[in-house]
């Protein structure tokens, strides 16, 4: 065969896959089942403090999330109960702006205690839901303090030292709060550890500041997101936590740091809730230390 019929005949083939190929195309359509409606729960009760909890809705994956989408989640109406075993607490609904969203179920007369284990019960939206948990003893950080990190001048860490006790199974949860700049605690990702690999160890750690979710404050969309800085007043949170609520939020902030990342492996965020829900019951014992950074 001659080069010029050999190239004919490479271009015929090509023409004839083009054709083929083009006689495959046809548009495909997904739709995507609309997922279970389940109750989502953000409950909490630590020592010397009336338990709380929030419940709303899930949403679907690809559905916007705006202010009015978010009032829509609410559950209202719901009667809630927490048990100590003795006494049973009905949590009253109220309108609290230092939550998010604002409708909160309070307790009235269950204070928590150190050592003690606490049933929630929900009726809402035609279910039943329970959940239990614990607070454990506190381990106090030993002691905190604030330190630049360079090459910035004014802009840093809050480092503690931990003493952690004898015995696998301890968690904890870190979060701290700025006297004058922050309404709430907050916690970093990765606020949440336990002592697999430092059981009954000292040691020092550090960690970074918490943001709040969409924050518009001028701190939290410059150079200083994520420090400390001189002249802050700083007081940490430091919470024991639980196996089950330390599996929550561990989980859970594994896949909030991973949003987004095509390349991230799916995460299944745990949950303690019985009965078809989603969230946390959490137990925590607190204490708190503050530090004037300098």
């Amino acid at each position: 065969m001659r080069i010029s019929e050999l190239r004919i005949s490479n271009w015929v083939s090509v023409a004839l896959v083009l054709i083929l190929l083009n006689g495959c195309e046809q548009d495909i359509n997904i739709v995507l089942p609309e997922a279970e409606k389940k109750i989502v729960v953000e409950g909490h009760i630590e020592q010397g403090a009336l338990p709380y909890v929030i419940l709303t809705k899930s949403s679907a994956y690809f559905a916007p999330v705006d202010s009015a989408t978010i009032a829509n989640t609410v559950v209202y109406g719901a009667l809630v109960t927490v048990s100590d075993g003795n006494t049973t607490d009905t949590l009253k609904q109220t309108f609290d702006l230092n939550f998010f969203p604002p409708v909160v179920y309070k307790g009235q007369n269950m204070i928590g205690t150190l050592g003690k284990t606490y049933s929630l019960t929900i009726q809402a939206e035609g279910k039943t839901l329970t959940a239990t948990t614990l607070i454990p003893d506190t381990v106090p950080l030993d002691s905190i303090w604030f330190k630049v990190d360079p090459p910035r001048d004014s802009l840093g860490f809050v480092y503690a030292h931990l003493s952690d006790p004898q015995g696998l199974g301890n968690a904890y949860r870190w979060s701290a709060k700025r006297t004058g700049k922050d309404s709430k605690f907050l916690s970093p990702i990765g606020s949440a550890f336990d002592d697999k690999f430092f059981d009954g160890k000292s040691f020092d750690f550090f960690y970074t500041r918490g943001v709040e979710y969409n924050s518009s404050k001028e701190d939290d969309n410059n150079v200083e997101r994520g420090y400390f800085k001189k002249g802050d007043v700083i007081t940490v949170r430091f919470c024991t936590t639980d196996r089950e609520s330390f599996d929550f939020y561990r989980t859970f902030e594994v896949e909030s740091a991973s949003n987004g990342n095509p390349f991230a492996a799916p995460t299944t965020i745990k949950t303690n809730i019985k009965g078809g829900g989603l969230g946390v019951w959490g137990g925590y014992g607190v204490t708190y230390k503050t530090v004037i950074a300098n």
